[in-house]
């Protein structure tokens, strides 16, 4: 079964807690994975085990060479000849080294597996996340610093997970059998030896307490940068066109200089603790060739067992070196782990509903009493109250700033009002679940977007199980199968990621084409028509008259030629509706919409 999570269930109760605890939050989030991390942790146990053991069997072969029948293995074994003696050290030893390598392949492939399996799970349920955070969300913020969090500091956990992770275990295992064969041998060596750790315990966490914010700023950057990027590549022709390769370079250039300035900073310090391990290994080492040595000649210490604390000492403090980097590893993952958790605690707004609309779908939209605004910013809409029967075609008109967009974003459910209701077949659309509400609806969006792949893809996007029979009756209806006819490779052909190898009115065709194949009981246009020539305009009218004929349509249009012929026709004006009614009875009128018409068609007024 799938581990990502449901998005839309409420999140962690102390959000705080988990991003200043983010690997504990992880370890309660995946279940479903401790049982492979606490078999990979056995397997790492096993290796390491057997990683210590051949100093043990040098120190045993030394002990043979000097002690003959006396030695520590001819007691175990009761073998006295020195030659049978090293022959099983030697059996021994192979064996070990099996375990180590048997039991070293395993550790890798499943800390591997662990982490590239917790690395999926997150990102899909980062993703899954965002994909129903609300529209608002999105538009406050640039969609690179979400990239960022779901690509890079994804792949910073994952190599934590896959390389750090292990490398703290085999560290503090080593620390543990080491000191257990230095306890067993010399307590006064053990307490020499283990003087360094300390020292690299509490400097590492001095260095832990610097690191930290240093890799926050790093994390930072690459957002930063990587919300460059994306949105140069997407305005690569506005670029072109205004000459600006120059400014953008310099500008990337910035931004790519403070990544890197940042990445230095915590390397600089990350790099500043090696030297001081270098220092604690150093006394560590010289206290057990000394001490040990002078043992050894006094006959307190046998010879095979102070080769054994020579060698150990070497594999007790020199690992410690790697600490930086394992650090390193670790602040990376723990801070890209911290956002990949405060994204997943982004609150979802606008949730859907557990109801279901009855079957056929009427169609009806209505709007009581609606008062809706951004953020906390003033009302956009102000009391807004319309009905639309089934059915019929209705249009919403205005100036600039007049509230269109916003209305549109209600009836789609994209945010909610702040006061009043918004009725789909007299059901508040609050009550209502996705498929009831938007599945019931073609939309048609002013800025057209195109998914890279084939033209006949991206129409059946909302219907997939379309037959190619269906997409090109769309098409015609959409008045685009002209031009799809005249491509090469016709409804086959490659849209380019965005649709930039299209033209504007292709898309907006592609996009009708799209809205109309889900035979939707709403169909929302929002400026639909508003890159196409006046010819092409007239033939999409035509269709679309036909088209909408057993469905409501809700169209958005400063181009009020498009929408002469709606059932009703709503003028907005600072929020308000100011007048509604037929194109005819709103000219007669000699309103606000009579004077855009004049406007339009050329007829200046005349006082």
């Amino acid at each position: 079964m799938p581990t990502v999570l449901d998005s839309r269930a409420p999140r962690s109760a102390d959000p705080v807690s988990d991003a200043d605890r983010p690997l504990r939050a992880l370890w309660r989030r995946y279940t479903v994975y401790r049982a492979r991390l606490i078999l990979a942790f056995t397997f790492s146990v096993i290796n390491k085990v057997a990683d210590v053991m051949p100093e043990l069997l040098i120190g045993a072969a030394v002990d043979v060479v000097v002690r003959g029948d006396q030695s520590f293995v001819a007691d175990v074994l009761g073998v006295e000849s020195r030659y049978a003696q090293l022959g099983w050290l030697a059996v021994i030893n192979v064996v070990v080294w099996l375990v180590e390598s048997g039991s070293e392949y395993l550790a890798e492939v499943l800390w591997r597996n662990l982490a590239q399996g917790i690395k999926h799970d997150l990102r899909m349920e980062a993703y899954d996340h965002v994909q129903h955070l609300d529209l608002s969300w999105h538009e406050s913020r640039s969609s690179g610093s979400t990239l960022a969090i779901l690509n890079d500091d994804v792949n910073q956990l994952e190599r934590f997970l896959d390389v750090g992770a292990p490398a703290i275990i085999q560290t503090a295992l080593n620390v543990i059998l080491v000191g257990g064969v230095f306890a067993i041998a010399s307590t006064q060596l053990l307490v020499l030896a283990f003087l360094p750790i300390p020292v690299i315990i509490v400097g590492s966490l001095i260095f832990q307490r610097r690191l930290e914010p240093l890799y926050a700023r790093v994390r930072e950057a690459v957002a930063d940068l990587s919300a460059a990027l994306s949105a140069n590549l997407a305005g690569i022709t506005t670029i072109k066109a205004f000459t600006a390769e120059n400014h953008e370079y310099a500008r990337i250039s910035k931004a790519s200089l403070a990544y890197r300035q940042a990445n230095s900073n915590a390397i600089r310090t990350a790099a500043a603790f090696v030297p001081l391990v270098r220092v604690a290994i150093l006394t560590g080492f010289t206290c057990t060739l000394l001490l040990g040595g002078w043992a050894t000649l006094n006959g307190t210490l046998e010879v095979g067992m102070y080769s054994v604390l020579v060698f150990m000492t070497q594999r007790l403090l020199w690992p410690l070196t790697e600490v930086a980097e394992v650090l390193d590893l670790y602040q990376r993952g723990r801070a890209s782990a911290a956002r990949l958790l405060r994204l997943l605690d982004e609150p979802v707004i606008v949730r859907q509903g557990h109801a279901s609309l009855n079957r056929p779908v009427a169609g009806g939209l209505e709007l009581r009493g609606v008062r809706a605004g951004y953020a906390d910013g003033p009302d956009v809409l102000k009391g807004i109250d319309m009905v639309i029967p089934g059915g019929e075609t209705h249009a919403v008109v205005g100036s600039t700033g007049a509230g269109k967009s916003t209305l549109l974003r209600l009836v789609l459910r994209f945010s909610d009002p702040r006061s009043g209701q918004v009725l789909f077949d007299g059901r508040d659309v609050r009550d209502l679940d996705w498929d009831s509400l938007r599945g019931s609806m073609g939309y048609v969006a002013q800025d057209v977007f195109m998914f890279a792949g084939s033209i006949a893809e991206n129409i059946a996007y909302g219907r997939p199980t379309a037959t190619r029979a269906e997409i090109e009756h769309a098409a015609r209806a959409a008045a685009a199968w002209e031009f799809i006819e005249a491509l090469p490779d016709g409804l086959d052909s490659w849209v380019g990621e965005r649709g930039v190898t299209l033209s504007g009115g292709q898309r907006q065709r592609l996009a009708l084409a799209r809205a109309l194949l889900r035979q939707p009981a709403i169909l929302v246009l929002d400026e639909a028509t508003s890159a196409v020539d006046n010819e092409t305009e007239a033939a999409i009218q035509q269709s679309l008259r036909v088209a909408t004929a057993d469905c409501t349509a809700l169209v958005v249009a400063h181009r009020l030629s498009t929408v002469r012929h709606a059932h009703r026709i709503w003028v907005l004006d600072a929020g308000q509706i100011v007048e509604f009614g037929t194109h005819d009875e709103l000219v007669a009128a000699n309103g606000a919409y009579a004077a855009l018409w004049r406007v339009q068609t050329g007829m200046l007024a005349t006082d």
